[in-house]
């Protein structure tokens, strides 16, 4: 696969997520979709965007929005994460980092002392002709969903 561009269609491909779906990028033809790309479940900060954007569901809702979570974890840490948190929206298990390639959010990163490849915070806007509008990379958290949303209610 091919890494996407701004103004550039997103390659069509197949994920599976929480609640058992399997579906394809093509199948959100004519809603607008949020994707945004966080390290690890149940850590501080990606609880924190999880719970933001499950705060603002509603109104992503009304702008025919679709908000995908997705990390490397299993669909089984995804549950746990998901119930937790009362997420309503999707969680996609990216183990074998096809996704992440494809959108380049795996970048080098260390803690302590030690080196390896992680997923750095990231977020997609892709309208419903399948266009990647807008991309925010290395994110910050707080005030983050907001910048979102408004992006969505621009289209």
């Amino acid at each position: 696969m091919n890494k996407i561009e701004l103004g550039n269609a997103v390659p069509n491909f197949t994920f599976t997520a929480t609640n058992g779906i399997t579906k394809s990028l093509n199948e959100f033809h004519g809603k607008n979709l949020v994707l945004y790309f966080y390290p690890k479940d149940h850590t501080p900060g990606c609880t924190m965007e999880s719970k933001h954007f499950r705060d603002f569901y509603a109104e992503f809702e009304k702008a025919n929005t679709v908000i995908l979570g997705i990390s490397r974890d299993s669909l089984v840490s995804h549950e746990r994460f998901k119930s937790k948190h009362c997420l309503p929206f999707e969680l996609i298990s990216d183990e074998t980092s096809e996704i992440c390639k494809l959108f380049d959010v795996l970048k080098h990163k260390s803690m302590f002392g030690k080196k390896y490849m992680g997923i750095e915070r990231s977020t997609f806007l892709i309208d419903k002709e399948g266009i990647l509008q807008k991309n925010w990379r290395k994110v910050s958290v707080m005030g983050h969903i907001k910048e979102v949303l408004a992006a969505v209610k621009a289209l």
